[in-house]
């Protein structure tokens, strides 16, 4: 080949990559092109924050309410215990 068809092809090369170039960095075509992979990936994410918002919320604030719930119904096992007790000593 000459040095003249090199660079003939070469320069057909050069406006094809520049087309791809224009063509890949136009993001509002890009968005258009993948619109609903893009809502689904924004549906996860938001899912995937908000799960992780709710659990953070329950490991922080859900862990009080599970202690107090434990020392309520401990409680109240020691009442109806001691309550049986005092009923089975006062029918001897």
């Amino acid at each position: 080949m000459s040095i003249e068809a090199n660079r003939q092809e070469l320069a057909v090369s050069l406006e094809k990559l520049r087309g791809e170039v224009v063509e890949l960095s136009d993001w509002r075509r890009q968005l258009v092109a993948h619109q609903q992979e893009i809502l689904i990936g924004a549906g996860v994410a938001g899912f995937v924050l908000g799960g992780g918002v709710a659990a953070v919320g329950s490991l922080l604030f859900g862990g009080r309410r599970r202690r107090r719930k434990r020392a309520a119904l401990a409680s109240a096992a020691d009442s109806i215990a001691s309550a049986a007790s005092s009923i089975a000593s006062a029918n001897d």
